[in-house]
């Protein structure tokens, strides 16, 4: 169900927020599309179409110029908004849903995490399979070849039954990531994940950190997937695993949160967790995102013995700031390290904690 694009152009409808237009954009990219264009509304979910009738035309001609394949809503919206919206724009239209739905496709490496997601593909598809059949009912679409009401029900049946049995999957799959990590194991070398917030600039240190290793052989990479790499240190003589895991996401509708979770179990697992913050970001802000990382770790029980804080950005600090953070009580215990990944302050040393910090592990 998850769909691969490659580069898919796409074209954003998001809130007129700073921090809304950063994550869906970095959230769009980490789902493989090319963003063209951000488009803002205040509100956005209201017209038949999800976005005003304006912004429909605007979206139209928009997507015709920047000749754009998608359109991503920032928001959840119904199956009948979503066909309106295509049929005006000529477009295929992901909802916020369905993004994170294919970005968790994307990532999920065990059989645990795919059931979960297939689990969520199927609650999201719920309240959409009676919205579908009525809208082919009234004739504005085809699709289910002009089903009447009873269809409502043979499909929701058909889902149903397909949730039971996912559900009685996961509870036999729980073995199944064992091997993962066992497979890793063989590889011998310590495995170093990733966290943080989809804006925190993961992606970049992940880049910095990989771009300057040399290609391993591509017989280590059959137990790897795409956001894994082989990261040499000469200097120490050593090799890590780094994996770049989803990023957390704000807004994350309830039933999400089991599948997020599942695609972020790497993290137990993990010799070190390095997990980034947005130091530029206002204190407030940036508090509350890492006291929704730390519980999500705390959940996953990841002993913070095993966890090092890397605020990022600093090079977007004036003076003193992002110290505070460092500050708060919640983070007493955390070992930390300030870079900045986009600059390269701070890599040096970070390459050196990473080396000491996995030593007992290699």
């Amino acid at each position: 169900m998850g769909h691969e694009h490659s580069t898919d152009k796409a074209t954003i409808v998001t809130y007129p927020d700073e921090f809304a237009k950063h994550e869906i954009v970095e959230l769009a990219k980490a789902a493989g599309y090319s963003v063209q264009a951000v488009i803002t509304q205040k509100k956005v979910v209201k017209s038949e179409y999800g976005v005003g009738v304006g912004k429909a035309q605007e979206l139209q001609e928009m997507v015709a110029e920047n000749e754009s394949k998608t359109i991503i809503v920032d928001e959840s919206l119904t199956s009948s908004q979503a066909n309106r919206l295509a049929k005006v724009t000529q477009a295929e239209v992901v909802d916020r849903e369905r993004l994170i739905l294919n970005i968790f496709a994307r990532r999920a490496n065990t059989t645990e995490a795919k059931l979960q997601v297939e689990l969520a593909e199927l609650r999201y598809e719920m309240p959409r399979a009676k919205d579908a059949v009525r809208y082919s009912v009234t004739g504005e679409r085809a699709g289910f070849s002009g089903l009447g009401e009873s269809a409502v029900d043979v499909k929701f049946r058909a889902l149903k039954r397909r949730m039971v049995t996912i559900r009685e999957k996961l509870e036999s799959s729980r073995t199944s990531r064992e091997l993962h990590t066992t497979e890793r194991r063989k590889l011998g070398m310590p495995f170093v994940s990733l966290a943080g917030y989809t804006s925190s600039g993961k992606t970049t240190l992940f880049n910095r950190l990989a771009s300057e290793t040399k290609e391993e052989s591509p017989k280590l990479f059959t137990t790897l997937t795409t956001t894994t790499r082989v990261i040499s240190f000469p200097d120490a003589r050593k090799k890590v695993l780094l994996s770049d895991t989803v990023g957390f996401i704000s807004r994350l509708p309830t039933y999400l949160v089991e599948s997020f979770k599942s695609t972020l179990d790497e993290l137990r697992y993990a010799n070190l967790v390095l997990l980034m913050v947005d130091a530029s970001e206002e204190p407030d802000s940036a508090r509350t995102k890492l006291g929704s990382c730390l519980d999500v770790l705390d959940e996953l029980e990841v002993d913070p013995q095993r966890v090092l804080l890397v605020l990022n950005k600093i090079d977007l600090l004036k003076g003193e700031g992002g110290e505070r953070i460092e500050e708060d009580t919640r983070f007493k215990g955390f070992s930390s390290i300030r870079i900045s990944a986009v600059r390269g302050d701070g890599l040096h040393r970070l390459r050196n904690r990473i080396v000491e910090l996995t030593r007992s592990k290699s």
